[in-house]
């Protein structure tokens, strides 16, 4: 009998919503904020985060990538496209890397199937464009990327050594 009327007096007079509101009112109310202010505000970025692609060159500048085509193989979004072609001394290199962003899904696949480290992925997650013919990278763009980035690259790769 004591149960029910307990119940009822917590139904009857809202026991229950008013205590959520008073939580909620107590957290609306505190100092603590934590919104940023994007433009000109950035959140801490991970070492390891995986945004725009590049390609790598070597430090006497010749290209990394062997055109072993593995990147290509595993992509799951099947969103690059190379092609390759012999040179002189035998060894064959890419004659044409393209990379199409509207479809990537940041795997990182790519860059754990490379042998050489030639593609990775950079820091860069601000890469917004108007067109969609845009986003489609071509091998130019993709080295002039891993040569902007190429310390903050190095750093992480060595980084993540022991983990490869």
């Amino acid at each position: 009998m004591k149960s029910k009327f307990i119940h009822f007096i917590k139904v009857f007079l809202l026991i229950d919503i008013l205590v959520g509101i008073g939580i909620a009112c107590k957290y609306m109310f505190t100092k603590r904020s934590i919104t940023i202010n994007y433009p000109f505000e950035k959140s801490p970025q991970s070492i390891r985060f995986k945004g725009e692609h590049a390609l790598r060159k070597y430090d006497n500048g010749e290209e990394r990538c062997i055109a072993c085509r593995l990147c290509e193989a595993i992509c799951p979004a099947q969103v690059i496209t190379i092609e390759s072609e012999p040179r002189e001394d035998g060894s064959r290199r890419a004659s044409r890397y393209d990379l199409d962003l509207s479809r990537c899904i940041f795997c990182g696949l790519c860059e754990e199937a490379c042998p050489v480290d030639a593609i990775v992925e950079g820091p860069n997650v601000e890469y917004s464009t108007e067109t969609k013919e845009e986003l489609i990278y071509n091998k130019e763009k993709l080295l002039q990327n891993g040569e902007m980035w190429e310390t903050l690259l190095r750093k992480r790769l060595e980084i993540d050594a022991p983990y490869r």
